[in-house]
């Protein structure tokens, strides 16, 4: 196995296991007490969940909850270890984690003998202050998710279960883990003032990169709000302005300490208070009478209509002045004002200084050979300076090009080449002006040769120098050639996956999901759907949302598989995969819909109520209580209903293809690899069980066998096929 990594790579191995014995050696002598920490820790965090966390994360959760929404609601445990396991493992690492710190302590002799641990008081104010202002700001995340976020959400995701018939029973273990990854997202996206300044500082990502790109990080933040919060407008954007502030607030601290490393002598806090003093003290006296104007003019009644909105809890309300401070309302005016102006002046006084700091005094950051080539378009290359192409080597410029080419810029890719051909003779002149110079240069291929070369060499490194159509390379080129057919119909496949996936989510979001599951329970006999008999719960708080988003994202797949094959029918025709005119597919689709359709209407009157009816029957002739999960409850009626569709489809599409060019032969004596591939998907898609897997995979399997027979029917045993007879690659 040593062999197998390189000299760097065992060595940095080797030092981190030296560092790792020496540090132990070095805290051997008081590992004792780094264990008491942890057990102190651990007791003290497992006891904290036992008298007072779990209480607190409750109320939390259904503070904002409908009263009859908050009857319903319970925290449940599935096994009887659930809530004592869960309690030890957090404190574990709650443990582990204040026992850290301690541990490295008395291991820094170790560390210093290693240059590890810092050795100026200096370095280690900094670390302190960098360390503090980290933790202030995750708790500051933290405590905006428990404190406003977490209440909106889950009283939004309870109410919308319950609304739709879904008894909101949360498991403790995926309730808390749901709530740990929260707050965890929310610490983390509070550390992007020290990351972004972290990165700028070190140059890693240039100020101006954060900069330029804040139309970008905004896009970006409101996506990732939309994905990854319960999608109504309010919580979305309960989510994305706080970082939208937060990546301002970036942008301001990482100019400073850049400018700060670039050129100190510019940030002048006593001088811009000098020249602008009559601003600030404008501004102050602004915010000094602006409580006067919230309170006197109505702007206490109108926050408060507003803080009526259903979703916000009706304990958040502005008070009269004074009230909750003990004073008149005169001496609370000025309380308010005064602290008002201060903060606006210091907000105002920040903006001057970060107005007047210039983070490249010297000139020295818009040197042209800097500029990345990556990032422009044809145009900008174009119009980029000669100096940035002057020092770039063929192998760079070839680099730039190819990358162009893959992302179908062709146009940037010719551009870049064109200008390095140009800036030959200055490139040329400064070799010999450094003594590099090696005489003429060879004549530059164009663009055309350039990317078959480098095409050529990737191909021989996948195969070997091989490209025959047996091989992988053949492969490589021919999945190549049909995904170059779709490239230009991209933009109307990823429109009609949208369009679909969109319209399925609406549909279920604004009231589809409980109407099916009454449509559903409806067929089913009435003794067994009444009052404390079938009860369908939700054990996760975003279970219902992810199960509408995977429903709709196979709804927009299948949508688009039509429209794959249509378009990627010339070109498979053309490799000899597929025979007959385009329009084939649409015989395709209607018979492949037909049979779904028909399977479905099937399943769902007689073949899915029947199963559900008879296991509801069994478990209640058990005197036991049935709780479905929402997840395993609908794939259940998907599984009996469009799975019954399926079925149908396989000997239909077994038919197509023999008409299509795959002979009856072909497919017989692909059976084994047929089996594999149903299995591997019965295994996916099924729960985590074997019996649950052979269950789906018997009656596919017992379809591809009916697909055969029907086919050893029609072709005569295969000496006749629904198409020409043709040379095929089986």
């Amino acid at each position: 196995m040593a062999s197998a990594l390189d000299d760097d790579t065992q060595r940095a191995l080797g030092e981190t296991t030296a560092t790792a014995r020496a540090m132990l050696r070095s805290a051997q002598k008081d590992l004792q007490k780094v264990f008491i920490v942890f057990l102190l820790g651990f007791l003290g965090t497992f006891y904290a969940l036992r008298l007072y966390i779990w209480d607190f994360l409750r109320n939390v959760t259904e503070s904002r909850m409908r009263a009859e929404v908050g009857e319903s609601f319970e925290i449940i445990a599935q096994t009887p270890f659930d809530v004592i396991l869960l309690q030890a493992k957090i404190g574990l690492v709650a443990g582990l984690i204040l026992a850290l710190p301690v541990f490295l302590y008395f291991s820094r002799d170790a560390l210093k003998r290693r240059g590890y641990w810092p050795q100026l008081p200096a370095a280690r104010w900094k670390l302190t202050v960098i360390g503090l202002f980290s933790a202030a700001l995750f708790v500051g995340g933290a405590a905006y998710g428990y404190a406003v976020f977490f209440p909106v959400m889950f009283g939004f995701l309870a109410e919308f279960g319950f609304d739709a018939g879904f008894a909101p029973r949360y498991s403790i273990v995926l309730w808390t883990e749901f709530i740990v990854l929260l707050t965890l997202s929310f610490g983390l996206a509070a550390q992007m003032p020290l990351a972004i300044t972290g990165l700028s500082y070190a140059e890693i990502v240039p100020y101006e990169t954060f900069r330029d790109k804040w139309r970008h990080a905004v896009v970006g933040i409101f996506v990732f709000g939309a994905v990854f919060s319960p999608p109504d407008p309010f919580t979305q954007i309960m989510w994305a302005i706080p970082l939208v502030v937060l990546y301002g607030l970036s942008l301001y601290l990482a100019k400073v300490v850049v400018t700060t490393k670039r050129g100190s002598e510019q940030i002048e806090i006593r001088p811009t208070i000098r020249r602008h003093w009559n601003v600030l003290l404008g501004i102050a006296g602004v915010g000094a009478i602006l409580p006067y104007a919230f309170y006197e003019y109505g702007g206490r009644t109108a926050v408060n209509s507003v803080l009526a909105y259903p979703l916000i809890d009706s304990r958040y309300r502005i008070l009269p002045p004074g009230e909750g401070l003990g004073t008149d309302p005169m001496t609370a005016m000025a309380i308010y004002g005064g602290i008002v102006a201060a903060i606006l002046a210091l907000v105002g006084l920040a903006y001057l200084i970060y107005a007047g700091l210039d983070v490249d005094p010297h000139g020295e950051f818009g040197d042209p050979t800097a500029i990345d080539l990556s990032t422009l378009d044809a145009a900008g290359i174009k119009a980029a300076p000669p100096e940035a192409f002057i020092e770039l080597t063929e192998d760079e410029a070839m680099q730039y090009a190819s990358a162009a080419i893959d992302e179908g810029d062709q146009a940037k890719a010719q551009a870049i080449l064109d200008r390095f051909d140009e800036t030959e003779e200055a490139r040329q002149a400064a070799q010999e002006a450094d003594g590099e110079g090696d005489g003429e240069a060879a004549e530059e291929p164009g663009l055309g040769d350039r990317a078959s070369r480098a095409g050529d060499s990737f191909l021989d490194e996948l195969t070997d120098g091989e490209q025959d159509t047996d091989d992988i390379g053949g492969y490589y080129k021919d999945i190549a050639f049909v995904a170059g057919s779709l490239r230009s119909k991209s933009f109307r496949l990823v429109a009609t996956f949208m369009v679909v996936l969109a319209g399925t989510f609406t549909w279920f979001y604004v009231g589809g999901l409980g109407a099916a599951r009454e449509n559903f329970l409806s067929r089913l006999p009435p003794e067994l759907v009444g009052e404390n008999t079938l009860e369908i719960i939700t054990l996760h708080p975003v279970e219902a949302l992810l199960f509408m988003v995977k429903f709709s994202v196979i709804a927009g797949a299948l949508a688009v598989l039509p429209m794959v094959a249509y378009y990627a029918w010339p070109a498979l025709r053309e490799l000899g995969v597929v025979r007959g005119k385009q329009h084939m597919i649409f015989v395709w689709t209607a018979s492949l819909v037909g049979g779904l359709f028909g399977g479905f209407l099937l399943g769902y009157l007689y073949v899915a109520p029947e199963i559900i009816s008879y296991l509801v029957a069994d478990a209640q002739a058990a005197n036991m209580r049935i709780t479905y999960r929402i997840n395993d409850f609908f794939w259940l009626i998907i599984f009996t209903t469009a799975g019954i569709g399926l079925l149908a489809d396989i000997p239909i599409l077994m038919l197509l293809l023999n008409r299509a060019g795959l002979p009856y032969q072909a497919m017989r004596n692909r059976w084994r690899e047929v089996t594999i591939a149903l299995l591997s998907v019965g295994a996916l898609l099924t729960p985590a069980d074997i019996i649950t897997m052979f269950l789906v995979t018997v009656p596919l399997m017992a379809a591809y066998g009916i697909g055969l027979a029907i086919l050893f029917l029609i072709t005569a045993g295969g000496r006749r096929n629904l198409a020409p007879p043709a040379e095929f690659v089986t």
